[in-house]
């Protein structure tokens, strides 16, 4: 049993959360007319929050957020990415899982990469009239980014990934850790997206509590967006299995690596309990795409602060033999 960690919010952060305007859970659409899409995200609240400092988390003295943020209820789907395709010229390229489970326009859009999953965000930013959150100065749609830089508007100098005046982004590690492993009911960081330091139980597509879409067949692949287990304590699906997802946060959480390996997390429909916790976190090359991975996005207010500085982590070094993934797994005592 890890040990749980009570958390006092400080009176400073309470304060400076007050001086920003809170992101509502709801709906947002996207696009126009036939390639009109819905995005649903879930308010993540309790600002000021202390990080989990337990010994096997990682990265070290995860989850910490001062600031109140939305997070995609569920993962982004296929449909999502062809709707996308058919509004401008970029084009994202998605895995083909006819071997798979499919190609269903409602499973996660595996096989997009980083890259285009920040040229996505920013096409979200930019239909809605926003700023947008990652710098390319070069047009391949899975060309690296560029870092924000000292003199530029919201130019955030504890994250050159991420323009401050965006409203759309993906989510930072901290950002996906306290949404995954922080239940707002008792302040209590937990080892599984499920509230629970036990791993929910495996099905292949399900709605129910305490259920994700681990352990099946490669065959059988995964589950729809919807319908891929049941929500974490703060009401977001699918943050254990189905599909990896892509973290912002570069692997040592410093974002100033334009070109090295960002996080992934969550584990995957074949994956066993182990991926799925709070102790696995992976890593790959931005300009991979890979059919086992996805990505959700996370929503800010247009009054946000600046993203809080991450911590440091420890190396990685247990290779998992998936394209270079790479992961340490949390022991338990």
């Amino acid at each position: 049993m890890r040990r749980k960690l009570f958390h006092i919010v400080a009176a400073v952060s309470i304060v400076a959360a007050g001086m920003f305007s809170a992101v509502q859970a709801g709906v947002v659409s996207f696009g126009s007319g036939s390639n009109q899409f819905h995005m649903e995200f879930v308010t993540i609240g309790n600002p000021g929050n202390l990080a989990d400092t337990d010994a096997l988390a990682q990265p070290l003295n995860a989850g910490a957020v001062g600031y109140t943020y939305g997070i995609g209820k569920f993962e982004v789907s296929r449909d999502m990415i062809a709707k996308f395709n058919a509004s401008q010229s970029l084009q994202i390229s998605l895995a083909d899982m006819s071997d798979n489970g499919g190609n269903g326009t409602n499973k996660p859009a595996t096989g997009v990469s980083w890259n285009e999953a920040a040229r996505f965000v920013n096409w979200l930013n930019t239909n809605t009239g926003n700023h947008v959150a990652y710098k390319f100065t070069t047009n391949g749609v899975n060309d690296d980014i560029a870092l924000w830089v000292s003199g530029e508007a919201g130019y955030d100098s504890s994250n050159p990934y991420r323009n401050s005046l965006a409203k759309y982004v993906l989510p930072s590690s901290n950002e996906w850790y306290k949404a995954a492993y922080y239940n707002p009911n008792d302040s209590l960081y937990y080892d599984f997206p499920n509230g629970l330091n036990i791993a929910p139980t495996a099905v292949a597509s399900s709605t129910a509590d305490n259920t994700a879409v681990y352990f099946q067949t490669l065959e059988q692949g995964p589950a729809d967006v919807d319908k891929a287990g049941g929500l974490s304590p703060y009401g977001v699906m699918g943050l254990g299995g189905n599909a990896w997802e892509w973290e912002e946060s570069f692997h040592d959480v410093l974002n100033i690596g334009v070109f090295s390996h960002r996080g992934i997390r969550g584990g995957l429909w074949v994956n066993g309990s182990a991926t799925l916790s709070s102790s696995i976190r992976a890593r790959l090359v931005p300009s991979l795409e890979n059919a086992f991975i996805g990505f959700r996005v996370a929503s800010l207010s247009s009054s946000a602060p600046p993203t809080v500085p991450e911590p440091s982590m420890m190396v990685i070094g247990t290779l998992f033999g998936l394209g270079g993934l790479v992961a340490k797994r949390r022991m338990k005592k």
